[in-house]
């Protein structure tokens, strides 16, 4: 994987992975499929809602680092991962990384039950097995979370996105959490919003620049620097 997915990225791919064990009857997964699986309300953390647009480019990163591609056997173009081979992992691996993509850092035991229909282990150790593979790994793909105040036990998060922010990592004994950190659900959800402004932002600049050579008017702004 040449870079850190983006959120919604990391959206896709868990969705495609998902559907293929779930409804195998439909995968590939035409435009309509996965942009419904994106934006699903059950057994998602955070709930989002992407347009055909947003899903369509971000098949086109995952694209680009060979994480999914476009199928050819029918006249509706379909999408399907390569998930274990993009991320040079086994597929248990891909069925934890799949779990926390869509749901969010999850126990030890969550993952477990979350995971079953995507892979069947065997216990919580043999999970806990694969996560510290993914944690030990060059690059790092999990991390153990700091437990939250409260919580029973830690939580994995995965690190396909990049670093976990806003979120403790390996507590040490006795350390406390900042109940005031955002968490990452809500980390997830900003940077979607704040990637859909951008692209906004981009499409009203492009319309102003338009407007404006149309008019005979200089819309650039100068450039700095400029000469003694």
């Amino acid at each position: 994987m040449a870079r850190a997915l983006t959120p919604l990225e990391a959206r896709v791919l868990g969705v495609l992975v998902e559907k293929q064990a779930t409804v195998p009857d439909t995968y590939p997964l035409s435009l309509n499929t996965l942009v419904a699986g994106c934006n699903q309300k059950t057994t998602r953390d955070p709930v989002i809602n992407a347009s055909d647009a947003e899903v369509l480019g971000a098949v086109d990163g995952l694209k680009s680092m060979s994480l999914a591609f476009e199928g050819s056997s029918t006249r509706v173009t379909r999408y399907e991962h390569n998930a274990a081979r993009g991320l040079n992992v086994p597929a248990n691996a891909v069925a934890l990384l799949t779990v926390l993509m869509l749901r969010g850092p999850q126990t030890s035991a969550e993952l477990r039950a979350n995971a079953e229909r995507l892979h069947r282990f065997a216990d919580i150790a043999a999970v806990e097995a694969v996560l510290k593979e993914l944690a030990d790994r060059f690059p790092p793909r999990a991390v153990l979370l700091a437990r939250a105040p409260g919580a029973r036990e830690p939580r994995w998060a995965h690190l396909l996105c990049g670093e976990v922010q806003g979120a403790s990592l390996r507590a040490e004994p006795g350390g406390g959490s900042d109940e005031d950190a955002i968490s990452v659900g809500e980390l997830v959800a900003l940077k979607s919003e704040l990637g859909r402004q951008a692209t906004e932002l981009a499409a009203l600049r492009s319309l102003v620049l338009r407007m404006a050579a149309e008019l005979g008017i200089n819309a650039e702004p100068p450039a700095s620097g400029g000469a003694a």
